[in-house]
């Protein structure tokens, strides 16, 4: 990694006239790496340079270096090895640096199910309606293979579950908009498990769930979406979610998120 030509000796702050906690020197330092790895200077697996480099290079000592450090681990951005000479590496997080926290503040507000699938009918067939209009081959192919993935994984039902709930996933992914693919990427992992619960207790019921009927559905979306036809798109998968959602729930609409992921 290089790092600029000449980098911000940085002072410790002044006291705030108005109280307000002016950020602390390595705050300051994490800030100008965070910079670096959010504008790609810094890219996943980088190495920083060695400690003392980057003490020259900012202006300040080793505490207050390991505090930048520590802020940006923190933040899921950076991996340090301890005793080990390769020092610190740069790590680009993915969705489930959110969801885990989100899943947590879900649990703790006492989210239930209902929430959650509500929730996905905001973002899935808007995103539908996106992809459609998106006249992206590429982006109508993998949908596609998510389509093929899912058909090859009729017979067994868990896994077809798995393969549902990523069906849903790369449809908002492949939307284009990255804030309702980082909400959905959100919610993901309790969509998984609830539909996995709700195979599991139609199995043990010994009736088999209708799934080519929901693949069905797949296949319809995804002639839609080949079509451009934004609107229609949109209205099919809200109609299909509607249908669904009552079938996965059937009851547990009250079961809370808790219940889920523990």
């Amino acid at each position: 990694m290089a790092l600029p030509e000449s980098g911000p000796r940085h002072d410790l702050p002044a006291p705030s006239a108005d109280g307000v906690r002016p950020p602390k020197t390595g705050e300051l330092v994490a800030r100008r790496l965070r910079r670096m790895i959010v504008d790609g200077s810094l890219t996943d697996g980088d190495h920083l340079p060695h400690e003392a480099s980057l003490m020259e290079h900012f202006g300040v000592s080793r505490p207050t270096l390991r505090e930048a450090f520590r802020v940006l681990e923190s933040e899921g951005l950076i991996e340090l090895r301890r005793g080990s000479r390769t020092g610190a590496r740069v790590r680009i997080p993915g969705p489930e640096a959110v969801a885990r926290p989100a899943g947590l503040l879900l649990q703790l507000g006492k989210a239930t199910l209902d929430d959650v699938y509500a929730a996905r009918s905001a973002i899935e067939p808007p995103a539908a309606r996106l992809l459609a209009l998106s006249t992206d081959e590429e982006r109508y192919a993998a949908l596609e293979g998510e389509l093929e993935a899912a058909r090859a994984r009729l017979g067994d039902a868990e896994r077809f579950a798995a393969g549902s709930a990523r069906f849903h996933l790369r449809l908002v992914e492949l939307s284009g908009n990255r804030t309702l693919a980082l909400m959905a990427g959100m919610v993901h992992e309790i969509i998984l498990r609830q539909t996995q619960a709700s195979v599991r207790a139609v199995e043990a019921k010994g009736t088999p769930g209708d799934y080519a009927r929901a693949l069905r559905s797949y296949e319809k979306l995804v002639e839609l979406v080949r079509s451009g036809d934004g609107d229609a798109a949109e209205r099919f998968w809200q109609q299909h979610l509607r249908v669904a959602d009552e079938l996965v729930l059937a009851g547990r609409e009250a079961t809370q998120i808790i219940d889920i992921l523990d």
